[in-house]
Formats: structure tokens, C-alpha cells, sequence
């Protein structure tokens, strides 16, 4: 090859291999999307919010949801990434996770536990919500605790009663029937190891003082009566249609 030809033969391959800096720095060319690249396909990710951190002012500030967000949820996942590496954990979905962990794997049980308990709970609630539920979950409703204002009597009093951090949480047993119970710090019913009642979730309240201290200081019962006017029930209610099949 002589001198002229090498010259052009290396300014294609440089050319070439420009072309691809982008992809490799972790972008998209097409569409300027960045790809997680240093995320494995099986590593668990903060899933976004489908609301600004401001949007459920009054009833919840935009610090707390930040800082729950951002912070809290974010180093559950990043401690939970790094503890079922190399483990049979590592390849389950996070709620074959919830079904298969055992009190002798703590970290994974309070991290795993933790992503699923606050992706579900970014899920049911939503800026401009409240209200009642309607359709078959109301029905179920009315038929399990006599209305909507004892089921809410009830769900009050598992989240105020509730010693320390956890959780309350509206479920479905194996039956299909509706049930109300709380679990300690990042539990859920979906443990069904570690928890006596076992079901399927499908509303929750985070009880942890990090959810609502502050705005709410000591006061839990206010955030408690607070959570009512932002649960999704369009959200809630999807959740429970698909659990009665």
C-alpha cells in the first residue's frame, strides 16, 4: 500500500470510528437519547414520576418528594443492585424477590423491599386525586369493611397505630378477598416467608417519619388524613382488576 492510499485508508477508519464516540459515551444519534450504559439489563433503576415534586402541594411538600424520591428510593436500589450480585436473586424479577427472600438475607429483604414498596407507592398517588374508588374495587370495598368510610376508619388506624417505621397496606389474599395490615420497616405482604398475612398489594401508605417530617413533624395522623386527597384510584383500582383475574 503506498503512502496516498494508507492516508485515505485511515481516514475512513477515523471517520468511522468518530461516528461511533457518541453510542459508545452513552448516546443515541437518532434521537439524542442518552442509554444507561453503566446499568446492566438486569440492574433494578429509580423509575420516574409521572409528576413534578411540587404537584401534590398542599398535601405533600415538594422537599420531602424529592428528597423520598431522589434519595431514599435511590439508595435502596443502589444497595440492592449491589447485594444480589452473584447471587440466584440477581436474576428474579423484584417481586420474585419479595416471594423468595428470607429474614437470613436482611439487605436484600430491606432494599428490595424498599424499591418495591416505594415504586408502588409513586404508582397510587397523583396530583388533582382523591376522591372514592369506583367500580368492582369500590364493590369489594363495601362488601369487606361495610363501606368506603370504615375501610378508611381502619386503614387510619393500621398507618396511626403502626410503632415505628412501615408500612399500611391494602391487600388481596389468595381467596380474592380484600384485607387491611401494616408491616415494619421495608416488609410487605408480598414476603410470604416472613409475613403471616400474604397477598397482593394494591394501596399503600409509607409510615417512615422520612415521609412526612418535614411538614408534618410528630403529627402523623395528619399526613395520614392528608395521603387521602392525592390516592390515584384510577391507578388502585387498575392494580386491583388485575390481581381478581
Amino acid at each position: 500500500m503506498n503512502k496516498r492510499n494508507f492516508l485515505k485508508s485511515f481516514a475512513i477508519i477515523t471517520a468511522t470510528s468518530l461516528l461511533q464516540i457518541p453510542k459508545i459515551m452513552g448516546f443515541n444519534t437518532e434521537n439524542d437519547e442518552i442509554i444507561p450504559t453503566t446499568i446492566k439489563d438486569n440492574d433494578f433503576s429509580l423509575p420516574n414520576l409521572e409528576y413534578d415534586y411540587d404537584a401534590l402541594v398542599p398535601h405533600f411538600d415538594k422537599m420531602t418528594m424529592e428528597i423520598h424520591h431522589s434519595k431514599h428510593h435511590a439508595a435502596y436500589i443502589k444497595n440492592l443492585n449491589e447485594a444480589i450480585k452473584n447471587t440466584p436473586f440477581e436474576k428474579m424479577t423484584l417481586e420474585e424477590i419479595q416471594n423468595k427472600v428470607t429474614n437470613k438475607f436482611p439487605i436484600i429483604r430491606n432494599n428490595g423491599g424498599g424499591h418495591y414498596n416505594h415504586s408502588l407507592f409513586w404508582k397510587i398517588i397523583a396530583p388533582n386525586a382523591g376522591g372514592e374508588p369506583t367500580g368492582k374495587l369500590a364493590e369489594s370495598i363495601k362488601n369487606t369493611f361495610g363501606s368506603f368510610e370504615k375501610f378508611k376508619e381502619e386503614f387510619n388506624k393500621a398507618a396511626k397505630n403502626h410503632f415505628g417505621s412501615g408500612w399500611a397496606w391494602l391487600a388481596m389474599d389468595k381467596n380474592k378477598k380484600l384485607f387491611i395490615t401494616s408491616t415494619p420497616n421495608q416488609d410487605n405482604p408480598l414476603m410470604t416467608k416472613i409475613n403471616k398475612q400474604k397477598g397482593t398489594p394494591i394501596l399503600c401508605l409509607d409510615v417512615w417519619e422520612h415521609a412526612y417530617y418535614l411538614k408534618y413533624q410528630n403529627k402523623r395522623i395528619d399526613f395520614i388524613n392528608a395521603f387521602w386527597n392525592v390516592v390515584n384510584w384510577k391507578a388502585v383500582e387498575k392494580i386491583f382488576d388485575n390481581s381478581s383475574k
